[in-house]
């Protein structure tokens, strides 16, 4: 955490505890978003959409391991767009099979989205 202390942080970054709230909640979101998909009966044998879901969340792992272990900002920055990309992709292929499903995952898309502005200005505003 020294190295993240030290990064010039855009005025907008909430402080620590926020993210220690705002994860749990939407990890939560994203949980009862994967279950009402995988229980629909339109969704089975195979799932499309939780494959896309999947990638998204494989996405959200490696970004923190990039940016906290590695501490590679610009390399987290190329995650987190993926991430978006492929959320968004799970979102649409959600909306077919559930709507409900698409619409709670909504804070979780802002709130990556908001992450990527953070992450974006921490790699723009750094001497590397």
């Amino acid at each position: 955490m020294n190295w993240y202390n030290s990064l010039k942080k855009s005025s907008l970054t909430p402080p620590s505890y926020v993210f220690k709230i705002v994860w749990p909640i939407l990890y939560t979101i994203l949980t009862i978003a994967f279950i009402i998909i995988w229980l629909n009966k339109r969704c089975f044998p195979f799932c499309y959409p939780l494959v896309f879901f999947a990638i998204q969340m494989v996405f959200n792992l490696i970004w923190t391991t990039l940016f906290f272990v590695y501490n590679k900002p610009v390399w987290a920055l190329i995650d987190v767009y993926l991430m978006i990309i492929f959320t968004i992709v799970s979102m649409i292929m959600f909306y077919k099979v559930n709507k409900v499903a698409t619409y709670i995952m909504i804070p979780y898309l802002l709130w990556i989205c908001f992450a990527s502005y953070l992450n974006l200005y921490i790699v723009l505003n750094q001497n590397y």
